[in-house]
């Protein structure tokens, strides 16, 4: 469309583009003169054919000579001085007199030569320079006015346009993929309209694309004209051909022509728009007419498209900068509440649009652990968990925490069923270690895209299978519909992602560390109670021995001075004191266990369980309970003695607690493969417990009994020191120390203890050891 001039190479795969330098030519445009010249003799080394035409002198007459048999001193000087020049700014514009004649001139050096073009200076028929300059100084003052980018880009087509009389002048913008489309338009209002339809990147190849992100101006008065030849062909220095790629008079390759006569146009004038060091767009103007146009109007047109780029690199910064600032004032105010948070999750996703706002997303899943949030219009949760497994090997490929994509189904084929929801996908690992990723999903996008033709019509595949790039015959609409991609993510999208994880994982080390601060204060906190405990039980027990041993002398001593009232309240004060010393007892016992250290050894599990059993009904004669034991005990890695008290603790509370005229207690365990099944049974269970779907331990242990069982309001509990759910004088009373105990010396073993209860049927006791 725009100056294309690919050499057609075979054997191209699909996709690819020639090889060959377009630079590379022998010949030029016959509205100018070219010399190859010495550096820094100016000796003429190659010439354009038609030299005789401007200065009545053959080229055969010119080569070997100094470029002074044409041109005088003052005119020699100038090209050494636009030598210099053009080594600081590309190439240099001269005006060059042959007596009265004025010539318009560019130079420019190459490694190995100097490039001087030449062509007649022409004056503009309808306006002056003055009035030239003043047209396009009021053309730039106009632009600049409009703040809108799409307005200010037809308004930029419009205005050179009217300056260059050209058929028609389009705004041509270039995807990442090097396709592109016409943006903006003005036309004679007999022509065919070009606005909005997209141009394959084979229409305007890679090397192309690189000489105008050079900055270059292409200028092609008539499509029709002959090239003039260089001669000789080749350079005498380099023996090869001259590199002509900043040169204005380079000639038009075949394919070019025929590709623009398709399109009814006999003359182009075209300008890159560059952002930085990125080709951005075009400025492409066609006319359907040889069109001749002075060397002061191009360089007004180039230096309005360096001033329209410059213009349009200030507008799509604002839109992107208000973008911009919009995201990060979101992401402000979200990252001051997770900070604040105490619930990393809830803090994720309420309010729910927060979340999605900063990346303008549709969806959002919350992957914590192996616990999914999903917010918003999302896959299913199996099909996140499936997207994640996917994406965790994927990620690797790519050295970094994000990955994303506007097309997910042609990357993750899986992902075709739930195309609506997620065709855009921006996953961020925030954490390796704890598994903790977030993925956001946008909704496909269905896109008509209207082709300028068909954009395969470029490509010929010979029956070798080898591929050439060709003009393409049609520019009819041609409509193409774009399936399973959303709206592309935009780089300051990725930024704030990015910035995102930075933010929460700072927010969570910081959490990390005021977490192992409490927790060490903690620790000193648990051992200075612990040590107080074991100190003011041990020394309570000294006084506490003698009040009881006093009241028992009082009542020996005395009773016949003692009214029954007063035996009964020694009596009560007695047994009081004797119940006091059973809660010091367990209270030196409790703290005793936070001071000792664990003797771990192989511990025949069976063996304990029976020693429990025999002390039973030893100290209970008229026990008739059932003992279960589906199974031996393993052997496991545990303090014997504590372990025991474990036991003793359960079974015991398992006979006390039981009304039923056939008790029955059962001991058992469970392996691996059945503890998921527990853990799915416990999880969903209105009983409170501390187990998680991920639980580590491979055997759980249980006592059931068919006793009194508890209330689901009593489960949380039943666990705390000194609690007892009945009255003293039932059930044989106790302390209530004795599962408090027994939690202790499960948790000092890494493991856990839960409980199971149907009120007035059974209760189950399970825990685990590490």
């Amino acid at each position: 469309m725009n100056g294309f001039e690919p050499h057609n190479t075979p054997g191209l795969p699909p996709g690819s583009f020639p090889s060959e330098p377009v630079h590379f030519a022998g010949s030029i445009q016959p509205f100018g003169i070219l010399f190859v010249l010495s550096n820094p003799e100016l000796v003429v080394l190659q010439v354009s054919a038609n030299t005789e035409d401007y200065f009545g002198v053959s080229p055969e007459n010119l080569l070997g000579q100094s470029i002074g048999v044409l041109l005088d001193e003052v005119a020699i000087a100038t090209i050494q001085q636009g030598v210099k020049q053009a080594s600081r700014y590309s190439k240099a514009a001269l005006h060059l007199w042959r007596g009265t004649q004025c010539f318009n001139s560019t130079v420019y050096a190459t490694a190995t030569v100097i490039i001087l073009e030449v062509e007649p200076a022409h004056a503009q028929p309808h306006l002056n320079a003055l009035q030239l300059q003043t047209q396009v100084n009021q053309t730039i003052a106009q632009l600049r006015r409009l703040p809108d980018l799409a307005e200010f880009l037809q308004a930029a087509a419009v205005e050179i346009r009217v300056l260059t009389g050209f058929d028609r002048v389009m705004i041509y913008r270039f995807d990442a993929q090097g396709a592109g489309a016409v943006i903006a338009e003005a036309k004679r209002e007999d022509l065919a309209p070009y606005l909005e339809l997209h141009y394959p990147a084979t229409d305007i190849p890679e090397p192309v694309r690189e000489l105008y992100r050079r900055g270059l101006l292409r200028y092609i008065p008539d499509l029709n004209t002959r090239p003039i030849a260089l001669i000789p062909a080749e350079n005498p220095v380099t023996q090869q051909p001259t590199d002509l790629q900043r040169a204005i008079l380079r000639s038009v390759d075949p394919c070019c022509v025929e590709y623009h006569q398709n399109m009814d146009v006999a003359a182009i004038l075209v300008a890159a728009l560059n952002q930085g060091e990125t080709l951005w767009g075009l400025i492409s103007c066609h006319h359907q007419t040889p069109k001749t146009i002075s060397y002061e109007m191009r360089e007004s047109c180039e230096l309005l498209a360096q001033l329209i780029a410059s213009e349009l690199a200030n507008k799509v910064n604002t839109e992107e900068l208000n973008y911009l600032t919009k995201l990060r004032s979101l992401q402000s105010d979200f990252l001051q509440s997770i900070s604040q948070a105490n619930d990393l999750k809830q803090a994720l996703i309420n309010p729910a649009p927060r979340l999605l706002d900063l990346v303008n997303a549709e969806g959002v899943a919350v992957c914590l652990e192996d616990e999914i949030t999903l917010v918003g219009t999302t896959p299913t949760l199996e099909q996140v968990r499936a997207l994640l497994q996917w994406a965790e090997i994927q990620l690797p490929r790519f050295n970094a925490p994000l990955f994303h994509t506007d097309s997910l189904p042609k990357l993750y084929a899986a992902a075709e069923p739930f195309k609506d929801s997620a065709s855009g996908v921006l996953l961020l690992q925030i954490s390796q270690v704890r598994r903790y990723t977030i993925i956001w999903f946008r909704q496909e996008v269905l896109q008509t895209v209207n082709w300028a033709g068909d954009p395969n019509a470029a490509l010929n595949v010979a029956e070798n299978g080898s591929i050439t790039l060709s003009p393409r015959k049609s520019f009819e609409r041609w409509q193409e519909v774009v399936r399973f991609t959303s709206l592309p993510w935009k780089t300051c999208e990725l930024e704030n992602a990015i910035d995102l994880r930075s933010a929460i994982v700072g927010v969570v080390l910081k959490k990390a560390d005021e977490l192992a601060k409490v927790n060490r204060e903690l620790e000193n906190s648990i051992r200075e109670l612990d040590s107080f405990a074991y100190a003011a039980s041990h020394d309570l027990k000294e006084p506490l021995r003698g009040i009881h041993n006093y009241s028992n002398l009082l009542l020996k001593g005395y009773s016949d001075i003692l009214d029954e009232s007063g035996k009964a309240r020694l009596r009560t004060l007695t047994r009081l004191t004797r119940r006091m010393e059973s809660l010091i007892d367990a209270l030196l016992k409790f703290s005793r266990l936070g001071q000792t250290e664990l003797y771990l050894q192989p511990t025949d599990l069976n063996s304990i369980l029976h020693q429990v059993i025999e002390e039973l009904r030893l100290s209970r004669p008229d026990l008739q309970t059932e003992f279960r034991i589906p199974r031996p005990l393993p052997t496991f890695h545990c303090d014997s003695i504590l372990i025991q008290e474990v036991l003793m603790n359960l079974v015991s509370n398992a006979v006390k607690y039981n009304d039923k005229p056939h008790q029955w207690v059962e001991i058992g365990f469970i392996e691996a493969d059945r503890t998921q099944k527990i853990i799915n049974k416990t999880l969903f269970s209105p009983s409170p417990h501390p187990l998680t779907s991920s639980f580590p331990h491979p055997l759980i242990f249980y006592v059931r009994d068919n006793g009194i069982g508890i209330r689901d309001r009593h489960l949380n509990s039943v666990f705390r020191l000194f609690k007892r759910l009945h009255e003293q004088h039932l059930y044989g009373g106790g302390t209530g120390a004795g599962l408090t105990i027994a939690k202790k010396i499960i948790e000092r073993h890494g493991g856990q203890i839960w409980i199971e209860s149907c009120y007035g049927e059974d209760s189950t006791f399970y825990f685990t050891l590490n």
